[in-house]
């Protein structure tokens, strides 16, 4: 019972035949020795997308009655858990896993992304009332956790070899698949998305889930390249023919054409590893996820319109994330230590060092970057560890580097590099030595030459400088209240601040004061030019001119703030802050009346007397020069007492997450994923974030010649939650 009929003798049609049965209307039983010929094909079959498309219709049609997503899945498990269990790597269960993992993946994926509602009734990830499952099959397990399981028990426990290369990064691209549920639902998760496999990685047991964030955070740190020797390639093939893999380079490489396949790596990029790369982004998908769950609190809510009917009171929140909770307690290996209660923390051991260094060498990548932001937020230990490294530069110069080209650069990476220099200038031993390591030369800044500066002026000039741009460009209040919460925080610890930076902090209150008085002068215009009569849609009107009229007092006044920290606590260090604010003392004067800044301005119209009277009393023969001004200030910084300065409570700034940052970071992971791999999903299926879709698009999605374009989608950006 459940035999196959007599096949085609060619391996060719042997495998058309094969899946052609896999795809169509008769039942094969779980135990039959069918599944072992499909999963033990040898052949290279290499389908083109149109041909694909149409056999991923017709097994949409059949799945429900044959089950046969189900039963590939359990076998999928099944050979996972003899390669997990077996002390070697049997050749043929590695086989046929992967097949599996191939037949499985590209008709989920396709499932997947024409889901017309109930995924779960969709999937059919289910044989019951069709037949028996065997003994060997967990009773009390789903098939999407039994599978998921023997997915994360391997990447956790079995070592990336050449002989499991191939195997570790299809599991990955299987697991991208199955959790790209995620797609279909809105920016807000909900007690209704359905997610079945993301759903059961969340519920795997804490020892395993530690294993599977270390597995990834190694491959990614170790950065495994694919084993270019043909020994390693054996396995996949049998009697001489070329395996199923035999052509691993290629995304086209397998049984079916996968159209998601990340093997293949674009022209340019050879220096990259697919598996590191994979291993990123399932475990930004991981960390990221929530779970919307409803409780029943048992409270009770009377209405009298019921006949004072008892109802239950749901509540909604989102479930604790095991995988983000590893990463919040990933100790390094260095240094494996008790918590103060004498408990020790049972996450991941990752070695911090040759993480922190492989972040330095990836922070042009935009996933790099988010799991940075993941790190020094979530893991107090890693951001301990980054703020006493005494080569800050590592990290900070490509993050600096990437502010100070933000054209290339999309607006979500620019506010997620902001908010890691904010969490990092929180702490004074970071804001003292960052002004401490003097960088010989900074090559990509092109504006000027910036020799012998130290990384806090460089951090200055480029806060200063992504500020300048927003205010011409973006106009993002945002941004702007990162980049001078970051100078506030920095600003008792500056020493020795360049001219150069000295300069543009000055003349970033210039930039602010011109723009608060334009709106000031707007609002008494229109004050005086009213008449009584309110016109459609001068209230909205004025009021928006009033809001940004109030930011931008806000702002200004943290700058006059940022300056009197310097002057009152680091003046003697800082003889080129003195010089810029004597150079454009005028600036001040029109302010020195208002209510909001002149208690403020009262102490530097203070430093402004003291040097200008030492000034005056030089007996100078010929022009001043700025070296001689210069000289004079840094002679009369030495005898500066600060006497007649008030002191005021130093502005300090602190990161918090909005109350649900899951809106902002599940669409921003997903938009990670599609942009800088080469999972494709279909545009028009897409809710969890808005999406461009090209004409081409419009005109066929499964097109083989789109299937050869790049993938250029997914570019708009996701909208930031309010992060300070």
């Amino acid at each position: 019972m459940g035999g196959v009929p007599s096949t085609p003798r060619r391996p060719q049609d042997t495998a058309e035949y094969l899946i052609g049965t896999f795809i169509g209307d008769k039942s094969f039983p779980i135990m039959s020795e069918y599944w072992q010929q499909l999963l033990q094909l040898p052949v290279d079959l290499r389908w083109p997308s149109r041909r694909v498309n149409e056999a991923c219709e017709i097994f949409a049609q059949n799945n429900c009655v044959t089950r046969h997503l189900a039963k590939i899945l359990i076998h999928l498990g099944w050979c996972l858990h003899e390669l997990v269990s077996s002390s070697g790597v049997p050749s043929v269960a590695l086989n046929k896993a992967v097949n599996a993992l191939h037949v499985s993946s590209v008709f989920l994926k396709h499932l997947i992304e024409n889901s017309k509602g109930n995924i779960y009734e969709e999937l059919c990830l289910s044989v019951d009332g069709i037949e028996e499952l065997p003994d060997s099959f967990p009773r009390d397990e789903s098939i999407e956790h039994f599978v998921l399981h023997g997915a994360l028990r391997f990447i956790a426990l079995v070592d990336v070899s050449a002989d499991t290369y191939i195997l570790h990064h299809e599991l990955l691209n299987f697991m991208l698949v199955a959790m790209s549920t995620q797609l279909l639902s809105g920016p807000s998760p909900g007690p209704e998305d359905a997610h079945p496999f993301t759903d059961a990685a969340m519920v795997q047991k804490e020892y395993t889930v530690g294993l599977v964030v270390r597995r990834l955070l190694l491959n990614y740190i170790t950065r495994p390249q694919f084993p270019s020797n043909s020994a390693s390639n054996a396995i996949f093939a049998e009697d001489g023919h070329p395996g199923v893999l035999h052509r691993v380079r290629s995304a086209a490489a397998n049984l079916v054409l996968l159209p998601f396949s990340l093997i293949g790596t674009p022209s340019g990029e050879t220096s990259k590893s697919p598996l590191a790369e994979s291993s990123l982004n399932i475990l930004l998908a991981l960390i990221h996820f929530r779970r919307c769950v409803i409780v029943e609190p048992g409270k009770l809510k009377f209405d009298d319109d019921a006949n004072s009917d008892s109802v239950l009171k749901e509540e909604m929140y989102l479930s604790e994330n095991p995988y983000c909770k590893a990463l919040e307690y990933a100790r390094d290996v260095e240094f494996d230590r008790a918590d103060v209660e004498g408990n020790a923390h049972h996450g991941p051991s990752i070695p911090y060092a040759s993480l922190f260094d492989s972040l330095g060498m990836s922070l042009a990548d935009e996933g790099a970057v988010l799991l940075l932001y993941s790190l020094v937020h979530g893991n107090a230990d890693f951001l301990e560890y980054v703020l006493v490294r005494t080569d800050l530069e590592t990290l900070l110069i490509p993050l600096l580097e990437t502010l100070y080209d933000p054209a290339s650069r999309r607006s979500n990476q620019i506010y997620m590099v902001l908010v890691i220099l904010l969490i990092l200038s929180q702490d004074s031993s970071f804001n003292a030595s960052v002004h401490k390591l003097v960088l010989p030369s900074v090559p990509w800044y092109k504006e000027r030459l910036l020799h012998n500066s130290s990384l806090g002026s460089l951090m200055v000039i480029i806060l200063i400088r992504t500020l300048k741009n927003n205010q011409t460009k973006l106009r993002d209040v945002y941004l702007h209240t990162n980049c001078l919460a970051t100078l506030a925080n920095m600003a008792p610890h500056v020493h020795h601040l360049s001219a150069y930076a000295s300069q543009l902090l000055v003349s970033l209150f210039v930039m602010l004061s011109r723009r608060y008085t334009k709106l000031a002068e707007m609002k008494n215009n229109k004050m005086h030019s009213f008449n009584g009569e309110l016109k459609d849609g001068d209230s909205v009107t004025d009021d928006m001119a009033s809001s940004e009229l109030h930011i931008y007092t806000d702002f200004l006044r943290i700058v006059l703030e940022i300056l009197n920290v310097i002057l009152t606590y680091a003046l003697p260090r800082n003889p080129e802050v003195v010089y810029a604010i004597l150079q454009r003392q005028e600036i001040f004067l029109p302010f020195k009346s208002h209510p909001r800044f002149n208690e403020l301005l009262e102490n530097i119209f203070t430093v402004l007397d003291f040097f200008n009277s030492r000034i005056d009393a030089q007996k100078l023969e010929g022009e001043w020069s700025v070296e001689k001004v210069l000289q004079v200030i840094i002679i009369n910084c030495r005898s500066w007492r600060g006497e007649g300065m008030k002191m005021f409570t130093q502005l300090r700034f602190t990161y918090e997450q909005e109350s649900h940052p899951e809106e902002f970071f599940i669409p921003y992971v997903w938009q990670l994923v599609l942009t800088r791999s080469a999972f494709r999903f279909n545009p028009k299926s897409i809710n969890l974030f808005p999406v461009d879709i090209p004409v081409e698009e419009h005109i066929s999605y499964a097109s083989e010649e789109a299937d050869k374009g790049e993938n250029n989608v997914y570019d708009r950006d996701v909208e930031l939650a309010r992060v300070v």
